[in-house]
């Protein structure tokens, strides 16, 4: 699901539950410092300080 230590691994499971992909309004799965819409989009968002950036503009591409 994420990898240990990871920004992302660290936030709240309850702030997970609700955030969604502000794209396509996807599931978030965390994977070490960033965010992974598991939806149609597949953007990955980062966090940074241990706040989520959920903008489109900040969001990268996979691969």
């Amino acid at each position: 699901m994420s990898e240990q230590g990871g920004a992302a691994a660290q936030l709240d499971p309850a702030l997970l539950a609700i955030i969604v992909c502000p794209q396509c309004h996807g599931r978030l799965a965390p994977v070490a410092d960033e965010l992974a819409c598991q939806g149609e989009c597949g953007l990955v968002y980062p966090v940074r300080d241990g706040i989520p950036v959920l903008l489109v503009d900040e969001a990268r591409k996979p691969g």
